[in-house]
């Protein structure tokens, strides 16, 4: 689903994307893990289309996205969560879910002002929002502000926005980080319920190793902005490069 290739990126003198290449397949959990300062945020940042590869290539769903805008990859089905959740703090939960529903015809001039033209649309998008809510056990609070919500609520509820477009694969950015172990423990079974239901892809950056390699995949492990390893969880563990530069072992 998303291919990666030769990535490149600098900041001046500094390399923070050094030659980055890896796939994540159709219905993958890919965990993206490396010391503070690898090049993790960055990575997603070119994927996501924020900022653009000095070199290389991205491609998803065979369609090649390197330097496509983030509105264009976010309409092929790719999405991407924030560390800090970037949500309408001053809005309900339910509209924080309703903002990216696809093609609304109540946005446009030429049909806003007929309301029967757009309700039933309004109406199947707030069923689906509904549906999102109680799956992540965020309904009973739909008409809360997003400013209201705990900490772990925010990131649940940045994720349940981000499902509201409909993609095919999520880029997460820590969605455990200040949470309760608790809490973060949910959050990535509710995470491995989408893979398993909808046939979502995921990315994640984490630093809970703990609780991240028991829900992925594989393992991309960043240092100092190149791929030092890649993996299934249980080899990453063990692999010497890793324990050493990750672990201090």
């Amino acid at each position: 689903m998303l291919q990666i290739r030769d990535l490149t990126r600098s900041f001046g003198g500094l390399r923070a994307v050094d030659g980055v290449s890896f796939d994540v397949g159709d219905g993958q959990v890919t965990g993206l893990i490396g010391p503070n300062g690898s090049g993790k945020s960055t990575l997603l940042n070119l994927i996501a289309g924020q900022l653009h590869p000095d070199t290389g290539s991205i491609h998803f769903g065979g369609q090649d996205i390197t330097r496509s805008s983030p509105d264009a990859i976010n309409r092929l089905g790719l999405a991407r969560g924030y560390q800090d959740p970037a949500l309408f703090f001053q809005m309900s939960v339910l509209d924080n879910t309703l903002l990216p529903a696809r093609e609304q015809l109540g946005e446009s001039p030429w049909h806003a002002p007929w309301h029967a033209r757009w309700r039933g649309q309004e109406q199947h998008n707030a069923a689906r929002a509904d549906t999102l809510l109680e799956r992540l056990q965020l309904r009973d609070l739909f008409d809360r502000r997003a400013s209201d919500l705990s900490g772990g609520q925010m990131k649940l509820l940045d994720i349940g926005r981000s499902l509201s477009g409909e993609p095919s694969m999520l880029l997460l950015d820590e969605p455990t980080a200040g949470v309760a172990p608790k809490l973060a423990r949910e959050i990535f079974q509710h995470i491995a319920t989408l893979n398993r239901e909808a046939a979502l892809s995921f990315l994640i950056v984490e630093h809970r190793l703990d609780i991240l390699f028991d829900f992925v995949d594989q393992v991309i492990v960043l240092h100092m902005g190149k791929v030092l390893a890649a993996g299934k969880p249980d080899d990453i563990v063990k692999d010497v490069r890793v324990r050493e530069v990750y672990f201090g072992l």
